[in-house]
């Protein structure tokens, strides 16, 4: 774990005071915990400068975030940015934070259906603990010039593609798989005799068709390699592997499938503790303005919630996004709710028959 205190010359912490009518002595500080690139030093300089608001940003992870919350009681920090499956679990199990207080938040700024998507998935006893902010995906990444049938995932096993498909076995797939087939994994989460009837019927299409692997990827490099040399032209894989090839091969591209890429959302949430709630907010409205979010886009590498912040990305990574994601595609993300226990069993008994079984 890394952390640090942003700081700047005297002579601009001078002005932000002089803007702002803060002093020195009584000005706010707001403690953040979150990803790497997520909070950039030229963003905190604008934070700080428009509001007189200081900002401490600890570097952490998911797992980090909940066991120094849940340390303390939920103290220590002002605002943190777990993973909104990361969320409901944590409050029901450790109540370490505090619902949001949605007045205080310009929902305009936000993409509807992301904002929607997380305050239904960070919900605990009808009150909202998480906002979207950034936010990924995993889909298909294609050579559309040799594999521009492949519109979702089954269209993996197609014969077009015998033996130049590639993905990993993990949730995703099974995942991602299931909604291609017209299940909703998601929906039968609660059932656990639900969801292994859709994992029977996955483990079935996946071994059917295990003959159109090439291989299965564990790491972004060798599935990179394997896109570069042509042995797979179809994989299921993440946007921003797609995009990193597509700067070099103009053929290959990410594409989110017709039945809806797999999406993970990194939010804002309040620590139960937190002592600079407004500072926490004025911090949220301040980075989903699209500008400010264009830039930490430009820092973290992915995209955030912002509405319309695409339009002040980079003109490459723009051009890209937009071709991946039009609205439509955007609004027909399956983001990730919370894991139920037992659900991981269930699905690494599947992963495995599925390695071992022998292709036809």
């Amino acid at each position: 774990m890394f952390k640090f205190k942003n700081t700047f010359s005297g002579a601009l912490v001078a002005g932000a005071v002089l803007a702002t009518g803060v002093s020195g002595a009584s000005a706010e500080t707001l403690r953040l915990l979150t990803w790497g690139g997520y909070a950039p030093d030229d963003v905190i300089e604008l934070f700080e400068k428009e509001t007189g608001i200081e900002v401490e940003v600890t570097v952490s992870n998911n797992e980090d975030m909940i066991s120094k919350l849940r340390a303390t009681g939920g103290s220590g920090f002002d605002l943190a940015q777990p993973s909104q499956d990361r969320i409901a679990g944590a409050q029901y199990e450790y109540e370490i934070y505090k619902p949001l207080d949605l007045s205080k938040v310009d929902s305009s700024q936000f993409i509807s259906s992301m904002l929607e998507g997380t305050k239904k998935n960070t919900s605990v006893d009808g009150k909202v603990y998480g906002l979207p902010h950034i936010w990924g995906s995993s889909g298909l990444v294609i050579d559309k010039s040799k594999a521009g049938d492949v519109k979702d995932y089954t269209d993996l096993c197609n014969e077009a593609v015998s033996g130049k498909v590639s993905y990993r076995l993990k949730r995703p797939t099974l995942i991602g798989f299931a909604f291609s087939m017209g299940l909703d994994p998601y929906e039968a989460y609660g059932d656990l005799a639900a969801y292994q009837k859709i994992l029977d019927a996955v483990e079935e299409k996946l071994i059917s068709c295990k003959s159109n692997v090439k291989a299965y990827w564990t790491g972004s490099d060798a599935l990179i390699n394997l896109v570069r040399s042509g042995e797979v032209t179809a994989a299921m894989a993440w946007d921003k592997g797609g995009w990193k090839l597509n700067e070099e091969m103009p053929d290959v591209t990410f594409v989110a499938p017709t039945s809806g890429a797999l999406g993970w959302i990194d939010t804002f949430a309040l620590p139960r503790k937190t002592k600079a709630e407004d500072a926490a907010y004025k911090w949220i409205n301040f980075v989903m303005q699209p500008k400010i979010a264009a830039m930490i886009t430009a820092s973290a590498g992915n995209f955030t919630a912002s509405k319309g912040a695409d339009e002040f990305a980079e003109a490459d990574l723009k051009a890209r996004f937009q071709d991946s994601f039009p609205p439509e595609a955007i609004d027909n993300i399956k983001w990730y709710p919370p894991v139920p226990a037992g659900i991981e069993d269930l699905e690494g008994k599947v992963l495995d028959r599925v390695k071992a079984a022998s292709s036809n």
